[in-house]
């Protein structure tokens, strides 16, 4: 299914290739007159689709040709089944056989948020050659979402409980299968957007609001996409990762993004690292994350620190990338003050300036 209610500029169409049937919005490089000086793909995060990057896709110079497509079991991109046994292969893959297809002009630029910056790294570890730069926004860590607990990823249990499918939020992910558009209730996706995605200090356009709640309710739910399903475990809090779904994908028993550090010098794209200073979702003190939220006392029985801290997020990446650097390649890392989770939302002017000196090189 397109759209026909996208921004100006924006067009919508599906692609079908040997993976998936991908909807995707695109922008730029459609005239003939126009020179192309690269292709950016936005790739979206969890519970989420391309409707988050559609204001970028529309503002994004015409010299660029700008895709964002809905990753597997989002938008209106083909509701198949998430093997979370091979981390974010399936997502990684998907795109590989979607760029296969668009053939699109180099240089190629992955902007990745959220879990897209965790198909990003996948993408770029499976396809070195194929991507000349990488722009990271509040991305997962390389070690994946929750369950471990210092700078090395170590996991907290054997069987990484505490992460996967069963951290669910019922209450939330029965709204999104209810397609809940309403303001009432502390997890209803309204009040989450509001709430997590953002600093909420920060107010949406009414018209806006509508068309990224939307794209949040156009997410897949069950075992096989979000959240996933989940195994019994003897340790705290009681479940461990199943093997299908989504947040079973990037669980850290089945998300290693650090071999990132181990692709060739020569090879290694240059990484931009953007992230919002009050982000609330992928912080060293997330407020999704079993650890935080035992130590706030919000998860009974708690084990304490010293087994089950906070996962440091956010130091995790930059000791990644941090190798990343000491092995040949190149990052920066640039922090927006008063923005949470989504800065190409809350800030998008300030945004698409650095988004634009990345291209520019």
């Amino acid at each position: 299914m397109t759209r026909d209610d996208t921004l100006a500029g924006v067009s919508s169409r599906i692609i079908d290739t040997d993976r998936l049937e991908t909807h995707l919005l695109e922008s730029g490089g459609q005239s003939e007159s126009t020179e192309i000086d690269g292709t950016v793909v936005f790739l979206h995060g969890n519970v989420s689709s391309s409707r988050f990057f559609e204001d970028l896709v529309a503002n994004l110079p015409a010299r660029y040709r700008a895709i964002a497509p809905d990753l597997r079991g989002y938008g209106d991109s083909e509701r198949k089944p998430v093997d979370a046994t091979n981390g974010l292969g399936d997502f990684a893959g998907d795109l590989q056989a979607l760029l296969a297809d668009l053939e699109p002009d180099p240089p190629l630029t992955l902007v990745g948020w959220s879990n897209g910056g965790g198909v990003a790294m996948r993408y770029t570890i499976d396809n070195p050659d194929a991507v000349d730069s990488l722009v990271l926004i509040n991305p997962l860590s390389p070690y994946g979402f929750g369950g471990t607990k210092d700078l090395e990823g170590t996991p907290c249990f054997d069987d990484y409980a505490g992460s996967g499918g069963g951290l669910g939020n019922d209450e939330f992910v029965a709204g999104l299968a209810d397609r809940d558009r309403s303001e009432g209730g502390e997890s209803s996706p309204r009040k989450v957007l509001r709430t997590y995605y953002v600093n909420p200090t920060h107010e949406f356009d009414a018209e806006r609001e509508e068309s990224y709640l939307t794209g949040m309710l156009d997410t897949a739910t069950g075992d096989e996409n979000y959240p996933g399903d989940a195994t019994p475990s003897e340790n705290w809090p009681g479940v461990a990762p199943g093997d299908t779904g989504v947040n079973n994908a990037i669980s850290p028993k089945y998300c290693s993004l650090e071999s990132i550090t181990e692709i060739d010098p020569d090879r290694k794209p240059p990484i931009t690292w953007i992230r919002g200073a009050s982000d609330q979702i992928v912080s060293n003190e997330s407020l999704f994350d079993a650890g935080t939220l035992g130590e706030m006392g919000a998860m009974p029985e708690w084990p304490g620190e010293d087994v089950f801290p906070p996962q440091p997020m956010v130091d995790q990446t930059r000791a990644v990338l941090e190798s990343y650097a000491d092995a040949g390649g190149e990052f920066e890392e640039v922090v927006f003050a008063n923005t949470g989770h989504t800065p190409h939302l809350e800030v998008p002017g300030e945004f698409l300036d650095r988004l634009e000196t990345v291209l520019e090189g």
